[in-house]
């Protein structure tokens, strides 16, 4: 990651024209045409004709999972931003827009952790979850062996139902991991041991940010507003929606649970130019403006491949271990990803950030080679 400490002031980049940043201006042009003509076919309102949210509807959730808990925005239209060196270079569409980011909500989930490492909150990676979180959550011989690690890698095959949906929901769900073997996504199967298998599971995401909640005594929200978001000069228009039925009781009042997404509604509402600004940290090394926001050492663990996959780390996407994930991109690039889709992208040996929404998981690449192409 870079150590260079330029950093946008609260509601103030600095621009950096595209051939002063290295790229060939049309090219870097034709790049961001690509990626707003490949907008995902998505429905404004997220809502398909038949009443089906779209963020069931898409992964293809059985009936019985597919019930909405959370609040549901409609989005707006492809936006993005393109950082180099920490200084605004290229934007496009209503980068201001706080839409629904779904599973790039899980990489805040990450540093957040780190946060409550770095508090003392959680001693050893390797402890079982169970010693910390004293919820019931983890009882049964298989629950128990969970660690902290597991849950931040989507390893844990946490058994257990958490807010109304069982963690069979998302069993066979295939998203950068091994294939399903032909089970219909929501069929249950039989559990793997802990840290041995991963699957794609928003169930167990939203027991790691229950967890988190529980160590904080504070909502996720409050604890990622105080310690990263506006320290780094973010908006006040980001928001993070519980489902209605998620909360735990601490201090004697109700704390409300978000979750790590918005397949079941609820979770992160924000804009483009906040996510550039967590991107901008996370390529800092975690550091913004010579000041440590999250701890240096906490960012590579989260960038390190996990063992059962090795293009995952800690809820982040990992671009060069065992194969990548976008050809077009360097080895060492990460991403926060969520459906829809949104990416924010860091290319750490190019000192780049990109962000771009509502972009068809299709197009992902060739935008991302065409970015590329435009640096001279």
């Amino acid at each position: 990651m870079s150590a260079n400490n330029d950093v946008p002031s609260k509601d103030a980049w600095v621009n950096l024209s595209a051939a002063a940043a290295g790229f060939d201006t049309a090219r870097l042009q034709a790049a961001i045409d690509f990626s707003v003509a490949s907008e995902c076919t998505w429905p404004r309102s997220m809502y398909l004709s038949d009443g089906q949210y779209i963020g069931t509807a898409h992964i293809g959730d059985q009936a019985e999972h597919a019930e909405v808990l959370g609040p549901v925005v409609p989005r707006g239209g492809p936006n993005g931003l393109v950082l180099r060196h920490g200084k605004l270079v290229a934007e496009w569409g209503d980068t201001r827009h706080a839409d629904m980011t779904f599973s790039v909500t899980k990489s805040y989930i990450g540093i957040l952790a780190g946060i409550a490492v770095a508090d003392g909150l959680i001693a050893d990676l390797d402890a079982p979850v169970g010693q910390d979180v004293d919820t019931g959550w983890f009882k049964g011989a298989h629950n128990a062996r969970i660690t902290w690690r597991h849950l931040l890698q989507q390893t844990s095959e946490w058994q257990g139902t958490l807010w109304g949906k069982p963690d069979s929901a998302d069993h066979n769900r295939v998203v950068g991991g091994t294939a399903s073997g032909g089970e219909k996504k929501g069929a249950r199967r039989e559990l793997q041991a802990p840290g041995t298998h991963y699957e794609y599971n928003d169930v167990r995401v939203n027991l790691l940010a229950a967890c988190l909640t529980y160590r904080f005594r504070r909502s996720l929200p409050d604890v990622l507003k105080e310690r990263v978001m506006d320290p780094i000069g973010a908006s006040d228009e980001w928001r993070w929606h519980a489902y209605r039925n998620a909360s735990l009781e601490l201090n004697g009042k109700s704390v409300p649970c978000v979750p790590g997404g918005g397949h079941w509604g609820g979770g992160m509402v924000i804009s483009s130019r906040d996510h550039a600004r967590m991107g901008l940290l996370i390529s800092r090394a975690g550091s913004w403006g010579g000041r440590q926001i999250v701890a240096a050492d906490w960012v590579e663990k989260m960038l390190t491949p996990s063992p059962a996959l090795a293009q995952y780390g800690f809820l982040w996407w990992l671009n060069g271990a065992g194969g990548k994930r976008y050809p077009s991109a360097t080895e060492r690039s990460v991403f926060a990803q969520g459906a829809g889709a949104s990416i924010v992208w860091i290319e750490p040996d190019l000192d780049l950030v990109v962000v771009t929404r509502w972009i068809a998981g299709e197009a992902v690449d060739g935008f991302i080679s065409q970015v590329l192409a435009a640096l001279r």
